[in-house]
């Protein structure tokens, strides 16, 4: 038996046990995982005893990290797919630890009423989170490269305009791709 530990943000405690428990139902009925919430504390144990798959457990942890880092389980469910992935950016290793930067980037990523993140999730087919100090990014290998490097591009001070037209470029490259041309 291993037990992984997730500690998530108190205030999204809620968010993962879910309605009369049932997110947590769901969470372990895909699994076989056992979890335990500390609502005080955050921190959430998966038991993997009787886990259907070992894939499955990690599967788990990222779905639990993903509902922490501010995606609906919904959203988060989506990591049970095969070769989809969640991200997750580390802002601070971008501007350093003062709010202000963090509150400027955010403003970045999101954009005037949301319309640059909306361009990235609609650009790149992924789930984009913003919460504290972490962007979080649920999608394919491929669409989570690509939302990546767009967040990034703002983060480095990119202009808006550039990061949209690096998107249109990249999303025309992968219909062709998928065209196989």
């Amino acid at each position: 038996m291993v037990v992984h530990l997730v500690k998530i943000p108190q205030n999204r405690v809620g968010a993962l046990i879910g309605p009369e428990g049932k997110i947590k139902e769901e969470l372990e009925g895909r699994s076989g995982c056992r979890l335990r919430i500390d609502s005080e504390t955050g921190e959430v144990e998966i038991d993997d005893e009787k886990a259907f798959e070992p894939i499955l457990v990690l599967k788990t942890r990222d779905a639990v990290r993903a509902i922490g880092r501010g995606f609906s389980p919904e959203h988060a469910f989506r990591l049970y797919q095969d070769d989809t992935y969640l991200d997750v950016l580390d802002l601070t290793e971008f501007v350093g630890k003062q709010t202000k930067d963090l509150e400027r980037v955010r403003a970045r990523i999101i954009g005037t009423h949301g319309k640059t993140r909306r361009s990235i999730e609609e650009a790149c087919g992924v789930e984009v989170s913003i919460l504290g100090k972490t962007v979080a990014i649920i999608g394919e290998v491929n669409e989570v490269a690509m939302a990546r490097e767009a967040v990034e591009m703002l983060l480095n001070g990119a202009a808006h305009g550039t990061v949209y037209k690096f998107l249109e470029r990249k999303r025309k490259e992968l219909r062709l791709q998928d065209m196989g041309l």
